[in-house]
Order: C-alpha cells, then structure tokens, then sequence
C-alpha cells in the first residue's frame, strides 16, 4: 500500500483519480443535493410528434447514484427546470426543505442554468458578491443574492456542514449569448465559496470533459442525460470530493463530529 495515494499529490488535478466508492467523500453519512432537472434524474422523453415530455426520476439522479456507492443517505431538494430565485422564494418552503429534521453534513449546490436562461430573457440579473448581505433577508433579488440566500440558511440549519459549489461544464452547443453568462456565473460561484466558510468548487467548467457531439451522442437522451451520463456524473463529482477532502485533510479532520452535539477543543 503506499499511502501517498490517499494524500494530497502535488499536480494532480481534481478528475485525474477516479473513485468508485466515493473515496474519502464516504465520510458524509448525510449530504443534500440542491439543483434543478440534472440534480433529479430528469429525462426527457419524445412522443410520435415529437412533443417533449419531462421526467424527474430522483433514483436515477446522480446524488442517489452517489448515496448508494457510498452508503450514505442523499436528499434530492430539487426539481427541473429550478431556480434559485424560485428555489428561494417558494419552493423550499413547500416541500420543507428548511426542517431542521433534514439537516445534512454536506450541501451540494448544482444551480445556474435556468437562472442564465431568466437572464437571457430579461427576467432577471446574474447580480455580484455586493447582492450577498450579512442577513439574506436583505440580499439582492440577483441570481448572486437568491443563491447565496439558500447557502446562508442551511447554514443557520446546519452550522457545520460543508458546502460544494458547482459549475457548469463547457458545452460548445451553447449559444454565443450564453456563454459569457455561464463563464459569469463560474466566477461568482468561485466567489461565493471564498466568501462563505467550510465551502468549496466543484469546478466541471475547468476540469469536467467537453459535452461535446461524442459526450451527448453516449450519455444523453435527447436533451438531458441518460442513466449512464448520470451514473458518469457521480462518479466524477464523488472524486471531486475526494480530490478536495485529501488536499486540505484538516479541514475534514472533525467532520464526524457534524450534526452530532460532540465538540473538540483543541489544545493552544
């Protein structure tokens, strides 16, 4: 066994070890996945006139994917087609994903897409770090305010727990249009986690493969991914976590200790 394989290796970027089982990632016993359609195991479906029909099926979603290789227990606080403007204004509340009772050790942020498609359509802004308040009462009513809004009550539910922030992966069908906006929103979730405590990027923009005509020609159905696609997602966001969990392992040292009422102090 050489132990440097389960340690931080220098150069080593974050998908280059893929893990199977969850990795280090398996520490969390509880992690909650907050995201739209992908986060919910959405296919999408053609009928004879080639109508679309859309379908969460949260089993095959890639958090549940996740719980069962790692053993773990996964909430699917999602639902096609979310916002975190909808997310944070209506949805949340009914269907109680605010009960402390559903406190989790881990949050799993995968929002942005309908929000760039609200701006697109004028419907609202992608906002900045200056929409982000001490209270999220008071946040701006931006993409930036509303997401952070969300980070910032889970964590008045669950104090702490750890936060992976994630982008959007590079696909050269998007619009010319949308394409600076997605770039803004990397830049913002990038911001979000410097800002917040106990958070973290999962970066798919910079390291995810390019969704490119033989990625969606292999893990697509028509315009969401199929069930290996969603399989293939977990398994790169699990050795996400893993790579972000061995290179900063004292981060993670008490992490055994979240939603228990167990403290340690340690010495000065």
């Amino acid at each position: 066994m050489n132990l440097r394989d389960y340690l931080k290796n220098e150069g080593e970027k974050p998908l280059d070890r893929i893990v199977d089982d969850g990795g280090f990632a398996s520490l969390f016993r509880t992690f909650a996945c907050v995201g739209d359609s992908l986060s919910s195991g959405e296919f999408e479906t053609l009928d004879e006139r080639g109508g679309k029909g859309y379908h969460d099926l949260f089993e095959y979603s890639w958090g549940q994917y996740m719980a069962r290789a790692m053993g773990s227990r996964a909430y699917n606080f999602s639902r096609g087609g979310m916002s975190a403007k909808e997310y944070m204004e209506r949805f949340a509340d009914q269907k109680g994903f605010w009960d402390p009772a559903l406190a989790s050790q881990a949050y799993i942020f995968a929002l942005g897409v309908n929000d760039v498609s609200m701006c697109l359509r004028g419907e609202l802004e992608l906002g900045s770090m200056d929409d982000v308040k001490p209270d999220w009462r008071d946040n701006g009513r931006t993409f930036a305010g509303y997401y952070a809004a969300i980070i910032q009550r889970y964590k008045e539910i669950s104090p702490d727990a750890k936060f992976f922030l994630m982008t959007m992966p590079r696909d050269p069908n998007r619009t010319p249009e949308r394409v600076p906006l997605e770039d803004g929103h990397a830049r913002l979730i990038h911001a979000m986690a410097a800002h917040f405590e106990k958070s973290y990027v999962i970066d798919l923009r910079q390291y995810a493969p390019l969704y490119d005509r033989e990625f969606r020609d292999n893990f697509y159905l028509n315009g969401h991914l199929n069930p290996c696609g969603y399989i293939l997602t977990a398994k790169m966001v699990m050795s996400y976590m893993d790579y972000i969990i061995r290179h900063n392992m004292d981060d993670f040292r008490e992490a055994g200790l979240i939603g228990t009422p167990f403290v340690n102090v340690r010495p000065r």
